[in-house]
């Protein structure tokens, strides 16, 4: 059970709780420049909200860019597990998280394909992004600087169509836990190595205690589904 609410006592413990975890810009689609992310607030990173399709025929090779967001390494392989296309010519890649990259050229000569997307992913100041470019030959070569040209461009232009947010690195969240429940999430707060643990016995209910702390964004979802999994009743979630 997830509550998208904040009560009284979970704004005594965090004052400067965020309004929002996510600040999405109404009308923002264009590309957002290396030195416009470093303006990010402090502790955020910008990465698109939905996975977007852009397509693009050049000398009659049918180039397709998908671009999503990811998490880590496996969500990029369940990514691009998704969207590759076994029956193209090449599914070639790209993706970055934080520092942590990788590309593949997928059987194009090296370096003209997977580096150029992810040149385009730096340039466009995008994180916990994968472009993966899809390529259904058309009978004529492109060679080595039409390849980079088609490859890096056509991702390029993926990321300046996708709808884009900031979001929190440190995310905060607030959880009721009875007090016979508090050993196990304590533990799994723990493992999951959270920050500016706080307690409230205060919460107006016998036997219960508000537990706020703050997450890696990238460890929210992962959290919560192993506190859920090692209780024996509902855990109620508070964020916002």
């Amino acid at each position: 059970m997830t509550v998208i609410v904040t009560p009284s006592y979970f704004l005594k413990l965090n004052p400067r709780f965020p309004a929002s975890l996510f600040h999405i810009p109404t009308s923002r689609k264009t590309m957002v420049s290396s030195s416009s992310s470093s303006n990010n607030s402090p502790g955020s990173f910008i990465t698109i909200s939905e996975k977007v399709t852009f397509e693009r025929e050049i000398k009659k090779s049918k180039f397709r860019a998908i671009a999503g967001h990811i998490s880590d390494e496996p969500s990029a392989q369940s990514f691009l597990a998704q969207v590759r296309d076994p029956k193209a010519t090449h599914n070639c890649w790209a993706y970055k998280i934080g520092e942590q990259f990788r590309s593949s050229d997928d059987g194009e000569p090296s370096g003209t394909a997977g580096k150029p997307i992810y040149s385009s992913i730096v340039s466009s100041g995008i994180d916990r992004v994968m472009v993966v470019v899809i390529r259904y030959f058309g009978g004529i070569k492109l060679g080595t600087g039409g390849l980079v040209r088609a490859y890096g461009g056509t991702a390029m232009d993926c990321l300046k169509s996708a709808s884009i947010c900031e979001v929190k690195s440190k995310v905060p969240i607030g959880i009721e836990v009875p007090f016979d429940l508090f050993g196990v999430v304590y533990h799994q707060l723990q493992s999951f190595q959270v920050e500016d643990i706080k307690q409230d016995y205060d919460t107006g209910k016998d036997g219960t205690t508000m537990i706020t702390f703050k997450v890696d964004y990238d460890r929210m979802k992962s959290l919560e589904e192993a506190i859920k999994d090692n209780c024996s009743r509902d855990i109620v979630f508070y964020k916002r």
